[in-house]
């Protein structure tokens, strides 16, 4: 777990964008903005781009954004895994950062993608509201359904983001009401993506 002190939490809600968003900042759906050259990472299982799911600017004074992808299911061929850290079939990484080796990434500047636009509406985590427990956040601290489950390869990892399937937008399969859970090392920035399900 990381030792510094984390961004303070906010809570997220989505709202649709009357058009694309194309500036460096949080947002879910569309096609990613990229700060260097594109890499979009390839299911290790299909070999074909995954989707993109949205991307996040991590704090501190220098522009870094950090983006999610996953697998999506195709009626003609099931794909395990989606919810496994290293299983090659998400990613999170940023830029400036690498990608994991555990999928290869492709110079695809735009691609499949989960949905449109979203602007992230951020409010403050009300911690008196038991509302908030399982519902999409940034930073803070994650909210297990499951067991704890922090990457355990060495590394600063830093909790990042907590999607809630009962509030994304897109229908993300996430199990049975599952929660995904985005951590980033903040020294090479590479990522770790899985989800869990009740």
């Amino acid at each position: 777990m990381p030792t510094s002190t984390p961004p303070v939490r906010q809570n997220v809600s989505f709202v649709e964008a009357t058009e694309p968003i194309t500036e460096p900042i949080t947002k879910f759906g569309g096609q990613p903005v990229w700060l260097a050259e594109p890499m979009w990472p390839l299911s290790a299982s299909t070999g074909r781009p995954m989707r993109f799911i949205g991307q996040i600017r991590l704090p501190g004074a220098e522009t870094r954004l950090g983006y999610l992808f996953m697998t999506e299911d195709d009626p003609d061929e099931f794909v395990d895994g989606t919810y496994e850290p290293t299983g090659g079939e998400n990613a999170f990484f940023a830029q400036p950062g690498e990608p994991a080796d555990f999928y290869q990434v492709a110079s695809i500047r735009r691609g499949p993608t989960f949905g449109p636009d979203h602007h992230a509406e951020l409010t403050p985590h009300d911690p008196d509201n038991p509302g908030d427990a399982l519902r999409s956040r940034l930073w803070g601290e994650p909210e297990w359904l499951q067991d704890e489950e922090w990457p355990t390869e060495p590394g600063s990892w830093r909790f990042a983001v907590q999607l809630d399937s009962a509030d994304e937008p897109f229908g993300i399969n996430l199990g049975d009401a599952g929660t995904a859970y985005a951590f980033i090392d903040e020294e090479t920035g590479q990522g770790r993506l899985h989800w869990q399900s009740s």
